[in-house]
């Protein structure tokens, strides 16, 4: 399994007229958070891209379990618990400053080849990095 955390602040702009995080919001935090998951495995979207592959999301379920609030510094942590064949499925957890949990949230991504839009297999590149945390 895979994890990791990045810290996002709440900006005044991420909510709504009551202070509280926007449910939109959450759907940025998640990208922000898979963008810096894969960046910590030494591999960046681009370098995907170049590859030939596109990763468009096909499926998101949220929770919004409590509110999240302007100014409040958020752990959004990032896990995957397979390694990914055609699909790649990143779970979050949003966490506040004491800890309580936020808001859960799973993205569904598939691996398409960029010239044919027909499903494809994930870079080799992708699985080697993410090896060594699910082969025991």
């Amino acid at each position: 399994m895979f994890t990791h955390d990045i810290l996002i602040r709440v900006s005044y702009a991420d909510t709504d007229q009551m202070g509280i995080v926007h449910h939109s919001k959450y759907v940025l935090y998640c990208e922000t958070a898979r963008s810096e998951a894969i960046r910590e495995l030494g591999i960046t979207y681009r370098q995907i891209e170049e590859g030939g592959i596109f990763m468009p999301v096909i499926a998101l379920k949220m929770d919004y379990l409590k509110p999240a609030y302007y100014d409040e510094l958020l752990t959004v942590k990032t896990i995957l618990r397979e390694l990914p064949k055609t699909r790649m499925i990143f779970e979050n957890e949003f966490y506040n400053e004491q800890g309580i949990l936020l808001n859960t949230a799973k993205v569904t991504l598939v691996f398409v080849n960029k010239e044919t839009r027909k499903l494809n297999s994930p870079p080799e590149f992708l699985i080697e990095s993410l090896n060594k945390y699910f082969i025991t």
